[in-house]
């Protein structure tokens, strides 16, 4: 979609997955215990264990959801290039141009008016897709809760949210490009990481609580557990925070995120029902790993390098395409809002072709906080049985290929992998542990 290469890289990472209720631990036969001490634990064969304890009929079911998704961003690139180029080609950008510029004489209110209509129409356009996508799609295979209308509702907020950072990019990037006709790639790469700061800043403050209500949890059970792992990680939280996603979906989600006293711990109601305690524990250990290890600079620094290629390919591919179809599209130069279709489709065929790279930079800082969780958690099952949860809706066992293409976290194969690792490092000589095969 249009707006969506402004808003490249500032997607929310919540680690979500559909699960069975907590209250039920797993069958005795699936976990055996023995204290055998001729007995040696075996990483590699206790993976296995745990990925057999999934029934095949569930294994079959998340595969296909997740290989869907392989389709869905294809599609989902396609789509976008070509509203982009509709827009160029019917000369509609040009006309939302002409429209601003007869309404207002001012160019910051003709760049906000041409961005607003922009996002309606392109919103309309994605409709589509979007509604199969997030809503069809996700209701058939039970991870949405959420009824149509309430859903609409949602996304018409997510709408007004775009129209607002949309306006707001444009306004200041065509200002940039105004003032810089000859170096507007550099500041442009510029503006992109600034703007990257500032909502992973405001987002979790101001943006996520227009779609969920968030309550500090009361139960000491839960909260002080918690707060005993941030306190000894240094992390300036006082509270721990529920926020009700089971509106929504079925998935389990967590994040630990702010800046300068906005720090907060929170994670949504059905991690709350669905998981035991060590099963929260890993998981919010995994997700003050990332705090801890300044994955949001780590991550500002990747989108800056990715910003920079970008913009720099971009400058000489704008001038040639304004050189050879400016005409027929009636696009002036690079301070013309008419030609924000051509930097959009630009950065979406970059973003495409760099789907795996971006996916390893993802994937590396997961895999770090993986490491820091179950360091922290000390809980190599409850990271097994997240992992295995997480499964419901991500391919569990991946070939290599696909892991490097399509995976922005770590598999659950390589997820257990790790914690059955650091378990045979940690376990007492003669004290092996592990589920066994199930014949489910």
């Amino acid at each position: 979609m249009i707006q969506r290469s402004i808003l490249l890289a500032l997607a929310l990472f919540l680690t979500l997955c559909n699960i069975a209720p907590a209250q039920e631990s797993l069958p005795s036969t699936e976990i055996a215990s023995t204290t055998e001490a001729s007995k040696t634990f075996d990483p590699a064969k206790a993976t296995m264990a745990w990925l057999a304890t999934v029934p095949a009929e569930k294994r079959a079911k998340s595969d296909a959801y997740f290989e869907g998704g392989y389709w869905l961003i294809l599609w989902n690139f396609l789509l976008s290039a070509a509203i982009a180029m509709f827009l160029l080609a019917s000369r509609i950008s040009a006309r939302l141009r002409d429209l601003a510029e007869h309404v207002t004489h001012f160019k910051a209110l003709q760049n906000a008016l041409y961005a607003i209509l922009l996002v309606l129409i392109t919103a309309i356009l994605n409709f589509p897709l979007g509604v199969y996508q997030n809503f069809f799609r996700e209701h058939a295979y039970g991870l949405a809760t959420q009824a149509f209308v309430p859903w609409f509702g949602e996304q018409l907020i997510a709408l007004l949210v775009q129209l607002i950072v949309t306006v707001l990019s444009l306004v200041v990037l065509y200002w940039v490009f105004r003032h810089a006709l000859r170096s507007w790639w550099l500041w442009g790469t510029g503006f992109a990481v600034l703007f990257l700061i500032v909502g992973m800043l405001l987002a979790p403050v101001y943006i996520e609580p227009l779609f969920n209500t968030y309550r500090p949890i009361e139960d000491p059970a839960i909260r002080e557990p918690i707060l005993a792992l941030a306190r000894a990680n240094e992390i300036p939280a006082k509270q721990v925070l529920e926020f009700d996603a089971s509106r929504q979906t079925t998935r389990i989600g967590a994040n630990v995120a702010g800046f300068l006293g906005t720090t907060r711990i929170a994670l949504n109601d059905n991690l709350l029902k669905q998981c035991t305690l060590a099963e929260i524990r890993a998981v919010m250990a995994h997700e003050m790993g990332h705090y801890v290890l300044n994955h949001g600079t780590k991550l500002t620094i990747y989108f800056g390098i990715f910003a920079l290629a970008g913009f720099a390919l971009a400058r000489p591919i704008f001038e040639r395409a304004v050189e050879r179809w400016g005409n027929k599209w009636r696009v002036r130069d690079i301070a013309d809002p008419a030609g924000f279709p051509i930097l959009v489709l630009i950065f979406l065929t970059f973003a495409f072709l760099l789907t795996p790279i971006i996916n390893t930079a993802s994937r590396t800082t997961e895999r770090e906080a993986d490491a820091f969780g179950i360091n922290t958690a000390r809980e190599p099952d409850g990271m097994a049985k997240v992992a295995l949860k997480l499964g419901a809706y991500r391919k569990l066992d991946p070939t290599p290929l696909e892991e490097f293409i399509f995976f922005d976290h770590p598999s659950g194969r390589a997820r257990i992998r790790m914690a059955m690792d650091w378990k045979a490092a940690h376990l007492p000589a003669g004290t092996p542990s592990a589920p066994e095969s199930s014949t489910q």
